[in-house]
């Protein structure tokens, strides 16, 4: 079934950059379509990012680094691999020695590497120069976000990591990446700078970087990362609602509300597929506050209601988004069904009651034919002793005129 969403502009692109229309296919949000749901299983949650030391290795000499640079998956001793979450699942080497453990960037700056990514039988995927993201914010794979933290300033590191952490069971279309593929990464962390104070920011660029990080919670939706996806548009969120210093147009306002507004409403289809209803019943309620009229946090709202068993309110709630909307052949549908289902729910509820309460209408009908009954015999007792007395009073009168 088709669900009412935002017009976005979402690709497969890098997960680094997930600007919309590079590749020129269209979304499911830009079709208006429902997010699929995947049938594969997926980790709602980031796994912990345990303290794994000093996250250096010994150094090697010139020929095995030229020899290491050529081929994408170099096998070193044992131990100069660094199991990053004790998996063997994301493991992380040392090429070359950076500035030492004080100059490791921090959760929440920004970052700039070098970056290769091969496939494990030495393909080379993508080679980006310069990549720029917030360290922790979900704006690229996993394995990076998770092992960039443990680099020095200016080291070149050798990470090895499992598809879980990279392009996932969908694989991605640029880079091309097989589903469930291993990769290969080289990264050369070049710099941290601390994020811009977004009171400060001027309202087109946090308009811009609200945009971002919302688009990127639409990259971890469609991969079918849920929980990796409310993350993105909850700091989408912090950025449309975190105050300004600097004069903000009314324009501005409301394209900032209009981002927000669509950041609710697409966390609210993310929490609905981790069955969190009632923060999806929130995040609903805080949109129709901004947009009492927003067809979309009405339509999500409903389904919530409905999923809860509210059935009366989720009515109510798809039959004004149908009033706002008559032609919208979705709501119809959803509300349709909903009617059925709740026709169904009533009548099962009064057969119940019924055999609870054994048959209403044939006791109720023998209770008045009982009462009827015994109406009608008081009715002839009392006719009958009127009449004696009647009779009596006659006959003490003949007796009276007699004497």
């Amino acid at each position: 079934m088709t669900e009412i969403e935002e017009i976005m502009d979402v690709s497969d692109s890098h997960d680094s950059a997930p600007s919309a229309k590079k590749n020129g296919r269209t979304s499911l949000l830009d079709s208006g379509e429902d997010f699929e749901v995947l049938d594969e299983d997926i980790d709602d949650e980031p796994p912990p990012l345990e303290d794994a030391g000093g996250g250096k290795g010994k150094n090697t000499d010139e020929a095995k680094k030229k020899t290491e640079d050529t081929e994408p998956n170099p096998q070193g001793p044992v131990e100069e691999w660094l199991d990053v979450l004790g998996n063997d699942q994301l493991k992380k080497k040392v090429l070359e020695a950076g500035e030492g453990p004080d100059s490791r960037p921090q959760k929440g700056q920004n970052v700039k590497i070098n970056l290769k990514t091969y496939l494990m039988d030495g393909t080379l995927a993508e080679d980006q120069s310069d990549l720029c993201f917030t360290l922790g914010d979900g704006d690229v794979i996993q394995a990076l976000d998770l092992t960039v933290q443990l680099m020095e300033m200016g080291e070149k590191a050798l990470i090895q990591t499992d598809g879980k952490y990279a392009y996932g069971a969908r694989g991605s279309f640029e880079p091309e990446v097989p589903p469930n593929a291993e990769l290969s990464l080289e990264v050369e962390l070049l710099e941290a700078t601390d994020a811009p104070d977004l009171e400060l920011l001027p309202p087109p660029e946090k308009i811009a970087l609200a945009i971002h990080k919302r688009e990127r919670g639409n990259v971890h939706y469609q991969r079918g990362d849920y929980a990796f996806a409310v993350n993105s548009y909850g700091i989408a969120l912090q950025i449309t609602e975190s105050s300004s210093k600097v004069d903000i147009s009314p324009e501005e306002e409301n394209e900032l509300t209009d981002v927000k507004v669509k950041c609710l409403n697409n966390m609210a289809a993310s929490q609905l597929k981790l069955d969190h209803y009632d923060a999806a019943l929130k995040s609903c309620v805080l949109a129709l506050a901004h947009q009492p009229d927003n067809i979309k946090a009405l339509f999500r709202m409903g389904k919530v209601l409905a999923l809860q068993g509210e059935y009366t309110e989720a009515i109510q709630t798809l039959r004004k988004a149908l009033k706002l909307e008559p032609s919208n052949k979705t709501i119809h549908t959803e509300l349709s069904k909903l009617v059925k289902k709740h026709s169904e729910q009533r009548g099962a509820e009064q057969a119940m009651y019924k055999k609870m309460l054994g048959n209403p209408a044939s006791s109720s009908s023998t209770q008045k034919h009982r009462a009827k009954s015994s109406w009608g015999l008081s009715w002839k007792w009392l006719f009958g002793a009127t009449a004696v007395a009647i009779g009596g009073v006659a006959l003490s009168v003949v007796i009276a005129a007699r004497n």
